[in-house]
Formats: structure tokens, sequence, C-alpha cells
């Protein structure tokens, strides 16, 4: 019988010896501890919440501000070649190839979000210089303008809007 006695067993782990964890085991470590990172902070944290804010309600504002686009376009014609000659700069927005398909005026109201979402946080950013901004403040303006945007998306609420693309 070659059994090991539980002393003689206790003996053979060293617990001086760091245990090399394998690498999907360290990556693990690091993302379970990765919110706690944050807690730390920063040596040089901002003095205001100005930026992160213009940031985050500028780019809800993006969405909200292409989906009143959405509506202008299919509402008027000469709106919607207008916003599709803004977006000619987006590859695929002409495409003579009708085996690729093209994006059409889909390209101009991204171009109008890109717009919308820079010029909000540019205006939003020199306005708000150096104050702090309430987080309920922040926070509703964002889930407005997103929920507007979503609405807009939904057709049993504006039932001009077209199922499918009509061109």
């Amino acid at each position: 019988m070659n059994q090991k006695s539980p002393q003689r067993t206790q003996n053979l782990i060293d617990e001086t010896t760091p245990i090399k964890l394998p690498i999907y085991s360290q990556i693990w470590q690091c993302i379970k501890h990765f919110p706690s990172g944050l807690a730390v902070g920063s040596k040089n944290p901002p003095h205001s919440s100005a930026s992160a804010t213009a940031a985050l309600i500028s780019a809800s504002f993006g969405c909200f501000y292409m989906m009143v686009n959405q509506h202008l376009t299919v509402l008027f014609k000469s709106w919607d070649e207008f916003v599709w000659m803004l977006g000619s700069w987006i590859p695929g927005s002409h495409n003579a190839n009708k085996l690729f398909g093209e994006i059409g005026p889909y390209s101009g109201k991204e171009t109008l979000l890109l717009f919308g979402w820079l010029f909000s946080w540019f205006w939003l950013h020199n306005s708000w210089k150096r104050k702090n901004i309430n987080f309920s403040f922040m926070f509703f303006w964002i889930a407005f303008f997103l929920v507007a945007a979503t609405l807009m998306n939904w057709h049993p609420l504006f039932p001009y809007m077209p199922l499918m693309p009509t061109k």
C-alpha cells in the first residue's frame, strides 16, 4: 500500500512558491477586478462634469436628429434628394452596379447624424464650460432623445413611414 498520510500530502504543497496561473485565468482575474480600478480614481480628476455630459447628451441628440431627418425625407422629396446629395461622399451612396446595390439617401442621414452630433457636442461643451451638471439632468435628456428616436422609428406611431425602402 502506497498511500500518503495527510501530513505527508501537506508537505508536498509549498506555500512559498507563487502559483503560475494559465493565461485565461490571469485575464479573468483582471476582468473580475475591473470596476474597482475605476473607483480608485485619477490623480488629476476633472473639475466639472460638463465635458462628459456634453459628449453623452450630444450622442443621443445625434440619434434623435437622424430620426427627425428620416421623417422629413419621407415627407418631402426635395429634402430627400438634398440629404442624399450631402451623403454622396460616403462610398456606396451611389453605385451603378445593381449587384452590389447602394446605400441611397441613408448616407445623407448618416452625414446629418454626424453633423448634429458634432455640432451639439461643440455647442454644449462651450455652453457648459466649468459647470457641474446634475446627473438627473443628464440622464433625463439622454433618455428623452433615445426614447424619442426609438419611437420615431416605430411604424404604428407614424403610418406614413414605409416598412421597406421605396427605392
